[in-house]
Formats: structure tokens, C-alpha cells, sequence
């Protein structure tokens, strides 16, 4: 790579499409390095939603919480990373406490960061494969504390000792019937919009413009000089000149940079969320001073990878499932086919998710929180979220080797948010030509190993069985009684 990729001038201008945490994370960074004039650009009119789903608000990074674990089965550089990203959310939770210029409705007492732990839950008397070596590397790396094998009556009563009894006990029903897993005592959650909202303040008062909503904040296309891209057209008809321009499109970095096809494509997370009476008992049992994050059965295939959240300050708990991800193939008028975003229906009752996730919803919720159900509580509202997966799972950041000028932040996998505070400085590194960082290295431009077996199957096209136009989907009702719940090993 030749040295006249770097940016130097700290006045030359650059342009973020996208407004979601790699395209916040960068600005941030950027600005904290002394560059001038960078402009974050994003079709969702985020200074007025704030970020809320409810809101009118379209994206990933627009929701009401994330994970935050430092599990990461044998991939040290996430473990790390997390560890390090953890350090930030704390000093963002305290300059909030501190109540000094803080964003548009939001007070000191608010908090981005929650610290409740992660409970692993499997049905099985023995860690998962992920599960082990996520133990391993913590251990390796001093913190084998934080970790509770609760297999092991011994480490249960360490537990307990520890002041740990409630995050134990999430799940116990009272009847001598017992669950399996692990404590991760690292981590817990992020208020996804909270966090974003405070994220972009962050940005604008170290000097970042912003132009948000439609059509200003809306990319129509890259303007190009013949040699290289020097910036995009907005759906304004503006030109916005760059001498970089950073795609940190999330679920639509696809449809803008078709070059990245078969490197990543859009894939949908389902999600579940439970209204809970604030005067209910079970506000009180499911908040997050004494209800962990959880994860089901995490990489283990179509019958687990689930997760859920404590109730948030409206009385609402989130569940989600990855466990099968889904897509949407349309062709473009250009002809090429790859999946899209979808995640406003245009029927005006719901936001419907596949059958197959709400019966996994269904199936954890009698089998761990029957208390629900027998206080007339059940899932009260679905939708899909959308994510950029890569073939391996790990997120691509790097200049775009078919588009000189353009630098990528996606992949995100369903993993990024939790690096919020850390991810920009990466995408800073190569903007700058800092190679130096293994994590750099390993978030490359690159392409599929025919012999290796990918993570994420990519590009299967409207034939696939998880395209949504060949996928049942769920009533519209949400009436959940007559479904038929899968077995343990259905």
C-alpha cells in the first residue's frame, strides 16, 4: 500500500454514511485525533428520534439494548477488546453522573452500561464447547473469578458466597428442577439508544456535523473523479466532497457497496419483547438490579443461540434468536440479487417474525420463566433486526480495494455494538495507514478459503430456505397457545 492512501492533513475532509455505532465509533476517533472536518451523513433523523425504534427509527443500532460479554470461546482479540471497551462504558456512565452538558433528554441519572453479568444456560449437565474455552481464555487472562461453572455444586456455593445467589437463582421455579450453565460475572448490557444518543452529542461537540433525515442525509451515490471516489451525492442532489468516505451502512452497507458481495450480506436476528406491569411481582424479580443478561445455548446450531435482556425502565424484557438468520433476496435493477433490510412491514397490524422463532420464544419461556405465563404475561410485540454478517463471523475493516477512496466499517455479525466506545479507533488506524494492530490485520479486506467451511453461509439467493418469501411466518395475532413447541432434540 502505497503511502498517498494515507491521510495526513488533518483538515482534509471525510464523510461517515451512517450514523449506527462503527459510523459514531469513527467520528469520535477521528475528532479525538484532531481531524476537522468530518461529516457523519445518515438518512434516519436521529437528533429528533433519538434513536428509538418506536420512534420511527430503522436500524440495528437503533434498539433498546445490547450484549455485553467478554465471552468469546478461543477468540482472545474480542475477549480483549471487550475487557477494554467495559473501561469506557464506565467513564461514559460517569461523565452522566456528573450531569455536565449532557444530550437532549437525558439526565444524571440515566446510565448506558449496566453491569448484571451473563448467565449461559444450556439443558445439559456440561458446559458447551463455547462455553469451555471462553472459560479457558478468561482464566489465562486473571479472570477466572469472574467465572461460576454452575455444574459444579462447589462453584455454585462459591457462588453464593460471593453475593451471586440472585444471578444463580434467575431461573429457579421452586420445584427441585434445576438448570445448567455458567455465570459470567463480566459484563451485561448496554441501553442501545441511550448509548447512540450519547455517542452522537459526543461527536457534535467535538466538531463533527452532522446531517441527518431525508433527503439531505440520504446516499444517492459516490461521486467519482475517474481515478478514485472524492465523495457522495446526497438525495438532495449535494455533493459531498471527501477525501475519504467511510460506509458504516450497517444492514445496507450491501446495497451501497456491492462490491462486498460474498464477503457480507443482510441477515435478520428475531426479536420478542414482554410488557411487564410495573406493579407486577415479576417487575421486581426481572429488573436488572437482580436479573441477568442470558444466553441459551449459545453456537449451538437452529435449537439455541438465544438471549435476553432484564426489563427496562418501561416495564419491557427483550428476547432475541440467531439461531436460524434470516434473509430477504431482491434483485436490483441492475440485476444483481442480495438480501435487504426489511424491517418495516407495510401490513399496518405487526411486525411479524418467523414461526420457527416464536416457538423457540415460546419453548424457553415455559421451560425457564413458566411465572409469565401463569400471570397472564406472554409475548406482547415481534420484529426483525438486521445485521451484516461476514462469511467468518469477524467484522471488515478496510479500504475497499475495487473503490480507492472508500473505506469500509461493517460485518458487524451481530457482535459490534458492544465496542461502541473502541471500534472507531480501527477504522481511524487505517484511515491514517496504522497497520500495526493485529486486530487491523485481522479485520481485512478479503475473500472466502474454498476449503475452509464458513461460519455464515452467504449469498444463497431467493431458492434458500431461510429467505423470508420461502419461510412460514408467525399469526399476526401473536396468538401463541395452538403452537406446536419443538422438543429438546425436535
Amino acid at each position: 500500500m502505497s503511502s498517498d492512501h494515507y491521510l495526513r492533513d488533518k483538515d482534509s475532509p471525510i464523510v461517515i454514511v451512517g450514523a449506527g455505532i462503527f459510523g459514531l465509533s469513527t467520528a469520535i476517533h477521528l475528532a479525538q485525533r484532531g481531524f476537522k472536518n468530518v461529516k457523519i451523513l445518515d438518512k434516519q433523523p436521529y437528533q429528533k428520534s433519538r434513536y428509538s425504534f418506536e420512534n420511527g427509527c430503522d436500524a440495528a443500532s437503533a434498539d433498546s439494548n445490547k450484549i455485553i460479554r467478554a465471552a468469546y470461546r478461543d477468540e482472545k482479540i474480542y475477549q480483549d477488546l471487550t475487557i477494554e471497551a467495559i473501561k469506557h462504558w464506565d467513564e461514559w456512565n460517569e461523565y452522566l453522573a456528573r450531569g455536565i452538558e449532557l444530550p437532549a433528554g437525558m439526565t444524571s441519572n440515566d446510565r448506558v452500561y449496566v453491569n448484571t453479568g451473563n448467565l449461559h444456560v444450556t439443558d445439559d449437565a456440561n458446559l458447551t464447547d463455547f462455553e469451555k474455552k471462553s472459560v479457558k481464555n478468561l482464566s489465562q487472562a486473571g479472570l477466572g473469578d469472574t467465572q461460576y461453572n454452575l455444574n459444579d455444586p462447589e462453584e455454585v456455593a462459591r457462588a453464593r458466597r460471593d453475593g451471586r445467589g440472585q444471578s444463580i437463582d434467575a431461573f429457579k421455579r421452586g420445584d427441585g428442577w434445576e438448570y445448567h450453565g455458567l455465570l459470567d460475572t463480566i459484563g451485561g448490557f448496554a441501553y442501545a439508544d441511550k448509548a447512540c444518543r450519547f455517542a452522537l452529542h459526543r461527536a457534535e461537540n467535538l466538531g463533527v456535523k452532522l446531517v441527518l433525515g431525508n433527503p439531505q442525509g440520504v446516499f444517492q451515490s459516490f461521486v467519482d473523479d475517474g481515478r478514485r471516489t472524492t465523495g457522495i451525492r446526497t438525495a438532495d442532489g449535494l455533493v459531498h466532497s471527501a477525501a475519504v468516505t467511510v460506509v458504516a451502512c450497517g444492514g445496507w452497507t450491501p446495497d451501497i457497496l456491492p462490491e462486498i458481495d460474498g464477503l457480507c450480506e443482510t441477515t435478520a436476528g428475531s426479536l420478542a419483547f414482554i410488557q411487564i406491569p410495573k406493579n407486577s411481582p415479576l417487575f421486581w424479580k426481572y429488573s436488572p438490579d437482580r436479573f441477568p443478561v442470558w444466553q441459551y445455548k449459545t453456537w449451538c446450531g437452529p435449537e439455541g443461540n438465544m438471549y435476553g435482556f432484564p426489563v427496562d425502565e418501561h416495564g419491557c424484557m427483550k428476547l432475541g434468536y440467531r439461531g436460524i438468520k434470516y434473509t430477504h433476496p431482491q434483485s436490483s435493477k441492475k440485476g444483481e440479487t442480495r438480501s435487504i433490510p426489511i424491517t418495516r412491514w407495510t401490513t399496518p397490524s405487526t411486525h411479524r417474525v418467523p414461526k420457527m422463532s416464536m416457538r423457540m420464544f415460546r419453548h424457553f419461556l415455559d421451560t425457564y420463566m413458566p411465572d409469565l405465563r401463569e400471570n397472564g404475561i406472554n409475548v406482547s410485540g415481534t420484529r426483525l433486526c438486521w445485521y451484516t454478517d461476514s462469511f467468518d463471523n469477524q467484522f471488515v475493516i478496510d479500504r475497499v480495494p475495487q473503490r480507492p477512496g472508500v473505506v469500509v466499517a461493517t460485518g458487524g455479525s451481530g457482535h459490534a455494538f458492544k465496542f461502541l466506545p473502541v471500534i472507531g479507533k480501527f477504522v481511524a488506524d487505517i484511515i491514517e495507514g496504522n497497520k500495526d494492530d493485529k486486530m487491523v490485520e485481522a479485520w481485512k479486506w478479503r475473500e472466502a478459503d474454498p476449503s475452509v467451511t464458513p461460519v455464515n453461509v452467504l449469498m444463497e439467493g431467493a431458492s434458500s430456505s431461510r429467505a423470508l418469501q420461502n419461510v412460514e411466518m408467525n399469526d399476526e395475532d401473536l396468538n401463541l397457545a395452538n403452537l406446536d413447541f419443538p422438543s429438546k432434540h425436535s
